[in-house]
């Protein structure tokens, strides 16, 4: 019998929440909207725009073709095709290219010839990205010369026309395993998130399932000061019972947020999520701490519109804290210990471990138990405060 009037007090809750659009915008909508914003600025730290001016050789030009879809592909580069010098120079006074490439005209007769030729490159000065993007350009252009110099070795050595040998020297290369650089922190680890939507997914899927839970206490301010528990505790039902109800309520509502963002995270942004089991843990942990927080929201506040409006603005304040916004391994000592002063910044670091340093359950085991910690003071401090307000409300109702 208590079981399932458990159940039916969750199933009002969820379909209560169902029917909310304004509630669906914030779970559903608005954390994806924020994950590609968010997402798309970051993932733009290392990429960067070029302009590439071509040639007017036209279709004369295979050899100026191939090194344009050479740096288009390269995977530091986003490149732009222009057909005249001056609307590139025109873009990067903008600022909305890094650097112009000018290929020069004749560049196929001079490669034939085997003379030497010099891409010039335009940045502007005051502009770090620029300089930074020079090194990929450059490193684009040493993979096309390199194909070239093997197409002359192999006419010198066995003859055959230049395009000839060119093809063959392309075809090689397709065929050869490249040699493998890896780039290794002298300090360890990386100890923060990848960029681009390896960044915000994780990130939002924090800060949303918190804020969400604080903004959803309103529904239970607004059951309890319509009177529903009143009339319900004046049924056969304990306050216990509406407790386990809400709270299941809440939990639910914390999992399919939470399984949203991962799912969307993965399939539509091909965000990885590190170990199953770890990342299943820790996110299971985290809804009960959203629970806690959501739970606690609507036994503090007084009304609907308090919850609404400062829940939020708490949630979002403890979230910059504990570094949603920005790496804590960026920010002074002493703000990075303040920001392990709630648990959003351990939900962080946890996910650091798992996606940027390929991490397990013990490599995490210590912050789920920190943050196991949490839920359990949240959850236990919601059960005192929605206690003490279902049985204010209705005295010597059953516990």
């Amino acid at each position: 019998m208590k079981r399932t009037a458990v159940l039916a007090v969750s199933r009002t809750t969820l379909l209560r929440t169902a029917h909310d659009r304004t509630a669906l915008f914030f779970m559903l909508l608005l954390p994806v909207g924020i994950i590609v914003v968010i997402g798309a600025v970051v993932g733009g730290f290392d990429q960067f725009r070029i302009a590439v001016v071509r040639p007017g050789d036209g279709a004369e030009a295979p050899i100026a073709r191939s090194l344009a879809t050479e740096l288009d592909r390269s995977d530091g580069l986003k490149a732009r095709t222009y057909g005249d010098e001056s609307a590139a120079r025109t873009a990067l006074r903008r600022s909305e290219t890094d650097a112009v490439v000018l290929l020069p005209p004749g560049l196929d007769t001079a490669v034939r010839a085997g003379r030497p030729v010099s891409v010039p490159v335009l940045v502007q000065e005051s502009a770090a990205g620029g300089h930074a993007a020079v090194s990929s350009i450059s490193a684009a252009v040493a993979r096309h010369a390199a194909q070239v110099q093997a197409a002359h070795f192999a006419v010198a050595e066995a003859g055959g026309t230049f395009d000839q040998r060119l093809a063959q020297a392309r075809t090689t290369e397709a065929h050869v395993a490249p040699i493998e650089v890896r780039s290794v922190s002298a300090s360890g680890p990386s100890d923060i998130l990848p960029l681009g939507y390896g960044y915000s997914t994780p990130t939002m899927l924090v800060l949303f399932v918190f804020i969400n839970s604080l903004a959803g206490g309103a529904a239970i301010v607004q059951t309890r000061r319509s009177g529903v528990y009143e009339r319900a505790l004046a049924a056969p039902v304990t306050a216990g019972t509406l407790m386990l109800g809400e709270t299941a309520a809440y939990l639910a509502l914390a999992l399919v947020q939470s399984a949203l963002i991962v799912g969307i995270g993965a399939l539509v942004f091909g965000v990885s999520w590190g170990n199953p089991l770890a990342a299943g843990l820790l996110i299971a942990v985290w809804a009960l701490i959203g629970t806690g927080a959501g739970v606690l929201s609507g036994a503090v506040f007084r009304t609907p519109e308090q919850a609404s409006a400062i829940g939020p603005a708490v949630g979002i304040g403890l979230g910059m804290l504990g570094g949603w916004m920005w790496p804590l391994a960026l920010v002074p000592g002493w703000l990075r210990t303040a920001g392990h002063a709630v648990p959003h910044a351990w939900a962080v670091d946890s996910w650091t471990v798992l996606l940027s340093q390929n991490g397990g359950v013990t490599d995490i085991l210590r912050n789920l138990i920190i943050l196991s910690a949490f839920a359990a003071a949240l959850l236990t401090l919601a059960s005192f405060g929605l206690r003490r307000q279902l049985t204010g409300a209705a005295p010597g109702t059953r516990s």
